[in-house]
């Protein structure tokens, strides 16, 4: 029996690999903001989506990596 599997394109992963990191770099930019008590609580976790999406550009370097042929572990 055969594995089938879809392949994530180069251009895919790149696309989504700088959609991440704009995403980490506007949350750390609303993250950075000095809090305005005036305005009320902050509903949205910029911390924890900064968090989030500099994981997926781990993530997705590591998928550009493989798909360039870098070996994944030493031998």
């Amino acid at each position: 029996m055969t594995a089938t599997c879809a392949v994530m394109s180069m251009i895919v992963t790149l696309g989504l690999t700088a959609a991440c990191l704009a995403l980490a770099a506007f949350a750390g930019w609303r993250g950075a903001r000095p809090w305005d008590p005036s305005r009320g609580v902050r509903m949205v976790p910029w911390r924890l989506i900064m968090l989030l999406a500099g994981t997926g550009v781990f993530i997705l370097l590591i998928h550009v990596g493989a798909l360039l042929g870098v070996p994944q572990r030493p031998n």
